[in-house]
């Protein structure tokens, strides 16, 4: 019989492999390895491992030597996958023996990157909807055929497969795994000392929340920060261009430079979120939900939810709360 009252598994393992992205390893040890006096023990343990525990030349012609050998995956609680080859070659049978074993045991694995391709050649992701950095999105869909590819996603987290973007969107991934086992507060404690906003996005199928600019502007910055925090209030189009002291053609073209979205896109992403963070605080029914969020009811959005997040409200806040509890 299981031990249901069994402590939960921290052990946080990176595979390493020659080729390895530096940055995507470097993310996950400033998450998970550094010293963090301040949560006591209650923190991740990390380690770096390789076939044959050899040192791995990474990118930028520097050499790492990890920990351990390929053993260290069995007993990791979370595997990290730092990038992977993309042209499709098969992993050798030691690490396909020790992925899938570690997988089989119950191991979450998390790619950041091109690490997808990795557990897309050891069929891990058939049938599943899986997110890498949108240059390699095709040739992930020619490659691997069975997995569906969405490339304008932060990433997407299946539970036991999580997936990440471009190298940085691993930074978002990591820090949604730790607001996952430790709660939101020391999520934003991690980001706080990344110099880096603790939550970009949330859910299921994660959408970019707040698109960077791509060209400063002011009074655009303005408008945005005004209907962030207050999403519940009547922002019609000829609102969001008197509050940017803009004509609407011009607004909606500095929307369209600036974001790639048009003002009615941005401002529905932008309740979307704000609904998302009302359900995760759980204490908010989906009525009142729907109000403060400016959708106005239940219905409304549900519709706009389940469009972005591919998940109703009621079934995004309990899955959160149960992944968070």
């Amino acid at each position: 019989m299981p031990n249901l009252a069994a402590e939960p598994n921290h052990r946080v393992a990176a595979l390493l492999y020659d080729g390895l992205g530096t940055f995507e390893f470097a993310i996950s040890a400033e998450v998970f390895g550094l010293d963090r006096p301040e949560f006591g023990d209650d923190w991740y343990s990390y380690v770096s491992c390789s076939e044959e525990r050899r040192p791995v030349r990474a990118n930028g012609h520097v050499e790492i030597t990890p920990e351990a050998g390929l053993e260290a995956l069995a007993e990791a609680g979370t595997i990290i996958i730092p990038g992977w080859k993309t042209n499709g070659e098969p992993p050798s049978p030691a690490v396909v023996d020790a992925i899938l074993k570690a997988h089989s045991n119950g191991a979450r694995l998390a790619t950041i990157c091109s690490g997808v391709f990795l557990l897309a050649s050891l069929g891990l992701a058939d049938g599943q909807t899986v997110t890498t950095h949108w240059k390699y999105a095709d040739r992930l869909r020619v490659l691997f055929p069975g997995i569906d590819v969405d490339p304008d996603v932060l990433y997407i987290d299946h539970g036991n497969i999580l997936t990440s973007a471009g190298s940085a969107a691993g930074i978002d991934l990591l820090l949604h795994i730790v607001r996952k086992d430790f709660g939101p507060d020391r999520a934003n404690q991690v980001a706080r000392r990344l110099i880096m906003p603790p939550h970009r996005d949330g859910g299921q199928a994660q959408f970019i929340e707040r698109p960077v600019p791509r060209q400063a502007n002011s009074k655009l910055s303005a408008l945005l920060d005004a209907v962030r925090a207050r999403p519940q209030e009547g922002w019609t189009i000829g609102r969001m261009a008197r509050e940017a002291a803009m004509s609407e053609r011009t607004m909606i073209r500095r929307f369209n430079e600036s974001l790639g979205l048009s003002p009615g896109e941005w401002l529905v992403e932008t309740r979307v979120d704000a609904a998302r963070q009302l359900l995760e605080a759980g204490s908010t029914g989906i009525d009142e939900v729907a109000e403060l969020s400016g959708f106005g009811s239940a219905a409304t959005l549900r519709h706009h939810f389940r469009n972005r997040l591919g998940v109703s409200p009621a079934r995004y806040r309990d899955r959160f709360l149960r992944n968070a509890a």
